[in-house]
């Protein structure tokens, strides 16, 4: 179905069947974003990064079961803060939500996580505990940008080491196409750069050895004589949230489709040193042409990506 009307920003508290929370540490620089959504939701999903650090993400693999997504997790911490999903899932059970196997009800959580112990505290990680202080956030569902939840610790530009980096965050950003909605959550944690796409310019990333403006990742990263070890530091972890009514399938086109966000934004980017991954899910019945929604949802992601940075 064509949608018709002019693209209006809206708050991300428009899309009804999302709720969004977070909780952090704010001393130790690492945190958790939750995505609940109240009735499920069709959840593909795009991994184009080399190191991701992630949980269940085989749920949104259109070969797999049909079954709703119950939260998507974004947090800090690499591969420890896959923790944070077990308070998800403890709320998420305490409130009878999960699919029903029979004996026990079995929350459906997604998550993935960023590199951000080079940061803060590397001994601090989200945890269970943090996962579930999360899920109470989101039952006001305040979401905001900046140094919150997971984009407590994100950073950019990290190729020559934490002390040229460039601080990011968590960005969000919505909008309405007609009766589609779309909205994108992000958390930039790159290892390259980061530009407007509006007009090209560099927001954030390698800051220049005098600490007087920018240097070039693409170029110091050209520079490398040898084979360097990068892992430690980077990945750019999101979600795209629509009320069109799509099959996991296209969910997943749509999300690969949001990857040209990255793209446009993030320079280097989906490198064997990021761990680069992208979410998409369906909460509504609006019939939409995925083409549109796929094209939206990178604009969305891209405003989201620069949200980030202006927020902190």
């Amino acid at each position: 179905m064509q949608q018709t009307g002019e693209l209006e920003e809206i708050s991300v508290r428009d899309l009804k069947g999302l709720r969004i929370g977070n909780a952090q540490d704010d001393q130790a620089k690492t945190g958790v974003t939750v995505l609940l959504f109240d009735k499920g939701a069709k959840v593909g999903v795009d991994v184009s990064g080399g190191g991701p650090a992630s949980r269940e993400t085989h749920l949104a693999d259109p070969t797999t079961a049909d079954n709703p997504i119950n939260a998507i997790v974004l947090a800090g911490g690499s591969a420890y803060g896959l923790a944070a999903a077990d308070g998800v899932m403890r709320y998420l059970e305490e409130h009878g939500i999960g699919y029903d196997t029979g004996y026990a009800r079995v929350p459906l959580v997604c998550q993935s996580c960023i590199y951000d112990l080079g940061f803060g505290s590397a001994g601090v990680r989200p945890d269970a505990a943090m996962g579930y202080e999360a899920c109470e956030d989101a039952k006001a569902n305040h979401p905001r940008s900046g140094n919150t939840g997971a984009g407590c610790g994100a950073t950019v530009g990290k190729l020559c080491g934490m002390e040229r980096a460039s601080k990011s965050g968590l960005g969000i950003y919505a909008v309405r196409l007609g009766r589609l909605e779309m909205a994108a959550v992000v958390v930039v944690n790159a290892l390259g750069d980061i530009f407007d796409p509006e007009n090209g310019k560099k927001i954030a990333g390698l800051r220049s050895e005098d600490g007087s403006g920018f240097a070039d990742t693409r170029e110091e990263l050209y520079k490398l004589s040898k084979r360097t070890d990068m892992f430690t530091g980077n990945t750019t972890i999101g979600a795209v949230i629509t009320n069109g009514k799509f099959s996991k399938a296209e969910m997943n086109k749509i999300a690969s489709m949001t990857r040209n966000a990255y793209a446009r934004c993030i320079n280097p980017v989906g490198t064997l040193a990021d761990g680069d991954t992208i979410y998409a899910a369906s909460v509504g019945d609006v019939e939409a042409d995925i083409n549109v929604a796929g094209t939206l949802a990178a604009q969305v992601m891209e405003r989201a990506i620069v949200n980030a940075i202006h927020a902190v």
